[in-house]
């Protein structure tokens, strides 16, 4: 069956959605506002919104065209003939896989079926009669980096075989010169294509599975290769050892580091263009025993969440938060260690206050994110511009809201109550195990307990937890004692003596892992006069603790167990991330 022209649907899809009740008006002109700010199509922002499941969304629109929706899983195996009657090029560029060849009727599945162009192209590139299907976005990039990626041509077995058939023993005497002052060797090293083919994969891997981080470690007789994914390490398919010199020198180049210089610790950045999307990568080399470690932060800007709701706060806790930065001038302080999401939160949290009517003033060490609207300064310890040098300078600049990356030190933590003593709202981060812990630490860099209570307005502790796939959720009971070791409280429970958890049992969507990305557990501790008369009196962390949760506060545990019993993540991530109370 060939598609029907994009002309079958009289009316606009929004309206068609809300003809028959899969959204609201009200939700179809919050999308439409976006769309228009964005350029995104309609179909993306609800679904991005998640106003709509991708499944409804391609169901419906199927059935508008005529269309079949399918799961490519149905399909099995695409034989080769299928994939090869159809070059690379074109399914990347119109994001269509073909699934069937019958005489001379090829089968295509597609995500948008009013992409027209794509199967004009198709029918003439190919001579054949093109019928069309409908499948998830995903499963066809699945598909695709299945039958077109790493898989084939470009794979690291195959840039290895490429080595063999020519300049492995040029490369191989590069590396095992011994001589830091070869730089020249090692240049040409780095350029060589293979290496940088090996590099380029390393990047393109990470991004296509959502790393946060690539590590290159080098040992005695192995060069080991791991992405961190949802917060924790997988190991990949690793280059030989004697690539690992050009390698590291390879990604110095790409950072504009000094290539000489294999002593010292070095950091850098590199930019990058993947699907016509910018990503940052923020590079850190340290030398070791065995050769220089190399581990890179990907920074993907569309990636960042910078809607509150959708962050992992509870309601209650939503309210309280909102409430807290909404205020004219104090101290909101995020904790956690490195890893557990606080740029994230405080990206978000300045995002939701940036009026045109408000002046935002950031230090950071590194920008991470470019806000438009939010005057970011990079700190250069280097050049004397510190977090307090910044932080005083800001103050001159007639600032409303003022972020500092973190508070590391006294001067720091002065010159912020300073601000907020004047009038200012600030945010800024410590690394501290619970929220009541900022308070002490506070206390303990030698900030007066009377500053402390009349200018800190509240302290979020965050961690995050796995979320689990939705591709391969299942469901399995438990007997309601099982989870006294967890906290869980009996009112909770709603008198029932089994309790339904769920679990994900490994998919392709989640490569076996039976996660897919991540949600923040928060403890967010509004500074009470009850909280502020124990400052005064520099009561204990736990003292602080117990008064705090006799006023509402959530502790990172019971964050962490509502979403275990809403079906969000599992009872091993609640124990990993989190500590009984």
């Amino acid at each position: 069956m060939a598609v029907r022209p994009a002309t079958v649907i009289k009316e606009k899809l929004g309206n068609l959605l809300v003809e028959v009740g899969i959204i609201t008006e009200e939700q179809l002109k919050e999308a439409t506002e976006e769309q228009k700010k964005t350029g995104m199509k309609l179909g993306k922002v609800l679904l991005s919104r998640e106003y709509i499941s991708e499944d409804v969304l391609l169901a419906f629109l199927g059935k508008q065209f005529g269309i079949s929706f399918v799961s490519l899983q149905e399909y099995g195996d695409i034989p080769k003939e299928v994939i090869n009657s159809v070059p690379e090029s074109m399914v990347k560029r119109q994001l269509v896989i073909p699934i069937t060849k019958k005489k001379n009727v090829l089968t295509i599945a597609m995500a948008d079926p009013m992409n027209v162009f794509a199967v004009d192209d198709l029918r003439l590139m190919t001579g054949c009669d093109v019928n069309v299907v409908i499948a998830s976005e995903s499963e066809i990039k699945s598909a695709i980096e299945k039958y077109y990626g790493t898989s084939g041509k470009g794979s690291m077995d195959d840039i290895l075989k490429e080595m063999e058939s020519g300049e492995a023993d040029d490369l191989e005497v590069v590396n095992e010169t011994q001589g830091d002052e070869d730089t020249s060797a090692l240049a040409l090293a780095a350029e060589d294509a293979p290496v940088v083919k090996i590099v380029n994969l390393l990047l393109a891997e990470a991004i296509k599975m959502g790393a946060s981080d690539i590590h290159i470690e080098p040992y005695e007789k192995t060069l080991r290769i791991r992405y961190r994914v949802d917060g924790v390490l997988h190991q990949a398919k690793a280059p030989p050892k004697k690539l690992q010199n050009a390698i590291a020198s390879r990604i110095k180049i790409m950072s504009s580091l000094d290539i000489a210089e294999r002593r010292l610790p070095q950091d850098g950045r590199i930019k990058i263009k993947v699907a016509g999307r910018e990503i940052d990568l923020r590079v850190s080399i340290l030398p070791t025993a065995f050769g220089e470690k190399v581990v890179m932060r990907v920074l993907d800007a569309a990636a960042l969440c910078l809607d509150l709701t959708k962050l992992g706060f509870e309601g209650e806790t939503l309210s309280v938060y909102h409430k807290n930065i909404e205020i004219p001038y104090g101290i909101v302080l995020v904790t956690g260690p490195t890893g557990s999401g606080k740029s994230t939160t405080l990206y978000s949290t300045l995002s939701t206050l940036n009026y045109p009517d408000k002046n935002i003033v950031t230090i950071e060490d590194p920008v991470e994110y470019v806000l438009e609207g939010i005057n970011q300064v990079q700190a250069k310890p280097d050049i004397g511009l510190t977090f307090a040098a910044g932080l005083r300078s800001f103050l001159r600049q007639d600032p409303d809201i003022i972020m500092v990356g973190e508070i590391r030190d006294t001067e720091t933590a002065e010159i912020a109550i300073n601000a907020a003593l004047t009038g200012h709202l600030v945010f800024s981060t410590l690394h501290t195990n619970d929220a009541p812990g900022a308070l002490t630490r506070l206390n303990n860099m030698g900030i007066e307990p009377f500053l402390t209570s009349s200018t800190v307005v509240m302290v979020i502790a965050q961690r995050l937890v796995r979320v689990i796939c939705k591709k391969c959720k299942e469901s399995y009971e438990v007997d309601v004692d099982s989870l006294d070791s967890l906290g869980v409280k009996k009112e909770e429970l709603k008198g029932l003596e089994k309790v339904t958890l769920y679990r994900g049992k490994g998919c392709d969507n989640c490569s076996n892992t039976g996660y897919r990305g991540r949600l923040a557990c928060y403890e967010v501790m509004e500074v009470t006069d009850r909280l502020r008369d124990l400052i005064l009196e520099r009561a204990s962390t736990h003292v602080v603790k117990l008064a705090a949760c006799e006023d509402g506060m959530l502790t990172l545990r019971e964050s962490a167990v509502k979403k275990l019993l809403s079906g969000t993540t599992t009872v091993e991530e609640v124990m990993r991330v989190t500590f009984a109370d």
